[in-house]
């Protein structure tokens, strides 16, 4: 059996003790220490058991002073999580963690459980009132206690509870509590910078061809939803997969959604998971270009057929966009381009350098992240200006 002990402002550690055991610092003060019988809180499927621990000092005049509440979290058993293959623990999945020592990723694992296990205790909550994916997490020791004090902070906005109904918005509103700000910025900045850019093209035309406009600034908010979305760091709650699943499926799975996202306690990636993350956004990115490339031309085309049905004379030197070689050419630029570079800006600029610097002062950081957001979207909309023309389909 091993034994925790948790404090405030100190932690340490307890080898061995006796119920009810006194022990004296000097001849005038005594310290004692009491460990209830009954646990606080026990988790019979982690393994975890904690007791509340009560250290008082009696004075000269023989009063009981400075009393303070510990928490025992201690470990019974061998069952349950601990017992599991190391792909239940660490978030790396079926393609191997840095070949990292499996005994140093349990000793994680564990201290992950007494850690989320202690916040909940804190909290007076319970697993049971958990999302299903985000005990299991805590039951397997591959969520540390930051990451559960994180959620019911969130949880206490009625806007940010909904959004964790959803797997994929808790798992990034938990690497990020500035994700849906960053959502927010990405696609005001984008309305304003593609409105621009049809103006622009259409100049004294744009009001007459505004159901033209509309349908393109519509596919590029769908586009721009996707380049905030599948390349933001995450807080992995995916279950480990079947003993049966491919090798391919495996690697994947371990991969990070970010390829330079913070790996948390107890988890680790490789190179090659990292690079894997690259080209797996790499494909959905290209799918999402494709497919709103696509969509967006072929309504635009419809719009112009119709308004030249309508009107010979004023729509005849309106031409048809090429939907092929325009929707294969944006997935590419999705695939290649934004992909690199929303992967770099969220890993790299945000997440390891603005906020460990930034944590505290949230104001501040949102509007850096507006600026550094703002500057790649113009920065993108310069590379395809100059990459349609290369492959020539604007």
């Amino acid at each position: 059996m091993a034994f925790a002990a948790f404090t405030n402002p100190s932690s340490f550690s307890l080898s061995t003790f006796n119920q009810n055991r006194s022990f004296q610092s000097s001849p005038s003060h005594l310290l004692q220490l009491r460990i209830s019988t009954s646990p606080l809180f026990t988790s019979s499927s982690t393994g975890i058991k904690a007791n509340g621990i009560y250290l008082t000092r009696r004075n000269d005049r023989g009063d009981l002073s400075n009393r303070r509440q510990l928490f025992l979290v201690s470990s019974f058993g061998g069952g349950g999580a601990d017992g599991g293959d190391s792909s239940s623990r660490g978030g790396g999945g079926g393609g191997g963690d840095d070949h990292g020592d499996e005994g140093d990723s349990g000793n994680a694992g564990d201290k992950n459980k007494a850690e989320a296990l202690l916040v909940l205790a804190e909290a007076g909550r319970s697993l049971e009132c958990l999302p299903k994916d985000l005990a299991a997490a805590i039951e397997a020791g591959r969520i540390p206690g930051s990451v559960v004090t994180k959620f019911l902070e969130l949880e206490k906005s009625a806007l940010m509870r909904w959004l964790m109904q959803f797997g994929g918005f808790k798992e990034r509103l938990l690497a990020d509590d500035l994700f849906l700000a960053k959502v927010g910025m990405e696609c005001g900045v984008g309305v304003f910078t593609k409105t621009a850019a049809e103006y622009e093209r259409r100049r004294e035309k744009f009001f007459d061809e505004l159901e033209i406009v509309f349908a393109d600034v519509v596919m590029a908010i769908i586009a721009d939803f996707m380049l905030v979305y599948l390349p933001a760091p995450t807080v992995s709650l995916r279950p480990p997969l079947s003993v049966s699943a491919g090798a391919i499926t495996k690697f994947f799975h371990g991969c990070p959604d970010n390829a330079f996202q913070v790996a948390l306690s107890g988890t680790s990636y490789s190179l090659l998971q990292r690079c894997g993350a690259i080209a797996r956004n790499g494909a959905k990115l290209f799918a999402v270009g494709t497919t709103s490339s696509l969509v967006g031309t072929a309504v635009t085309n419809a719009l112009i057929n119709a308004r030249k049905a309508i009107d010979k004379n004023g729509a005849a030197e309106v031409e048809n966009v090429p939907i092929l070689s325009t929707s294969v050419g944006y997935g590419v630029y999705m695939a290649v381009s934004s992909n690199l570079r929303y992967q770099v800006l969220a890993g790299v600029i945000e997440q390891r350098i603005l906020e460990p610097m930034l944590h505290q002062h949230k104001l501040m950081l949102s509007a850096i992240c507006f600026a550094v957001r703002t500057g790649n979207t113009f920065l993108g909309s310069l590379l395809w200006v100059d990459y349609a023309r290369l492959i020539g389909v604007q």
